[in-house]
């Protein structure tokens, strides 16, 4: 198998390309990102203005670059910028699409069409939704997001737990609420009006990149708007490719990212669980001298003694095996932690082996 050198994407890496989405994802060399967040048009297929009950005009999204001119059309668009994501993904990427009842759903059978895997949708609750002025059917309150890795895999970043402690120790739900983007975060223009009709708030990307991207990770919006990813992007030690066609909301992202501040190294750091630690053997204990082959092990009552061996396994008076197998055994278990039940004599004092296992992980950490 040849060598393969990585694509080279530091010419692009916190840049905004201004010009058609699928032109400018061609020129994107294949599997380079790492998480793109799409908000693609939602093909509201609005015709006429749209009114309050005392007549004045809703701002709508009625521009030009939500108008298709069939479902067909809209699905050929979405299929093009789908694949191309797909190809632009490593293996280990995924992808993010927010949309509405009106685009959502055939956004999700492409994605699976193409070979993306489906993680979740998320529930986007708003809690100051637009009212449904003509009061004929509900009020739609939410959007929805798909979160799909490129490869059926598991093999994707989730960081389960700083989401949880982020949710007060609870796991994070699908159903997210937040606010709509309002106040000085709304962009606006020369004349006071919104900027972008759709503009996201920074409080979803955030909760985005946080849980599903790691700092220094390339992510990828090919539907940058006012530039709300590379914003949250920026803040968070991520790097940003944006794609915007409309060239005012190019200029107005530019601005806002180039007044956005990044957080320190130190306050990027992510909760992990024992999950995300890198496994160390009791055979590393001993080969550290942590633990030295002959020393005994005793149960937190010290009624219980085994002895270690070199090998990593430990015998007691009728059997041998691993710190696990044996903890079962004693206790006449069909499972044990041997790393909590086994504790080693440090002067008076009982210490869990488990504590052992922890100073070595600390000791390897700036290794890593």
């Amino acid at each position: 198998m040849g060598y393969q050198t990585r694509p080279d994407l530091r010419p692009l890496h916190n840049r905004i390309l201004v010009g058609d989405c699928l032109t400018e994802l061609r020129k994107i060399p294949a599997a380079s990102v790492d998480l793109v967040f799409a908000d693609p048009p939602y093909n509201l297929q609005l015709s006429g203005g749209l009114t309050r009950p005392d007549q004045s005009k809703v701002d709508a999204v009625d521009d030009h670059w939500d108008q298709f001119e069939s479902f067909e059309a809209y699905d050929r668009f979405t299929k093009g910028w789908l694949s191309e994501c797909r190809r632009i993904l490593k293996p280990t990427g995924a992808l993010w699409v927010i949309g509405s009842y009106h685009n959502i759903f055939r956004v999700g059978a492409i994605l699976q069409d193409l070979g993306f895997w489906i993680l979740n949708d998320v529930v986007w609750r708003k809690t100051n939704p637009m009212p449904n002025f003509r009061g004929r059917r509900f009020t739609n309150a939410h959007e929805t997001l798909i979160w799909a890795a490129r490869e059926a895999s598991t093999k994707y970043t989730f960081h389960y737990e700083a989401m949880k402690v982020f949710n007060d120790d609870l796991q994070m739900r699908s159903d997210w609420t937040i606010s709509l983007c309002t106040g000085a975060e709304r962009l606006k223009n020369s004349t006071g009006d919104k900027l972008h009709p759709t503009q996201k708030p920074e409080a979803l990307l955030h909760r985005v990149l946080l849980s599903t991207t790691n700092p220094g990770d390339v992510v990828l919006d090919p539907f940058f708007g006012t530039g709300t990813t590379g914003a949250a992007a920026k803040q968070l030690g991520r790097v940003f490719i944006g794609i915007e066609r409309e060239e005012d909301y190019a200029e107005a992202a530019l601005a806002r990212i180039d007044a956005t501040e990044p957080l320190p190294a130190e306050a990027l750091k992510v909760t992990t669980g024992k999950r995300a630690e890198p496994r160390i053997p009791f055979g590393s204990l001993i080969e550290r001298g942590f633990v030295k082959a002959g020393d005994m092990l005793f149960d937190p009552t010290s009624r219980i003694a085994a002895r270690v061996r070199a090998d990593g396994s430990i015998a007691c008076k009728d059997a041998s095996g691993s710190i696990h197998k044996i903890g079962a055994h004693v206790q006449g278990a069909e499972a044990c932690n041997g790393w909590t039940f086994w504790h080693v004599k440090k002067g008076p004092n009982l210490v869990p082996i488990d504590m052992l296992r922890q100073q070595l992980r600390a000791e390897m950490a700036p290794a890593a």
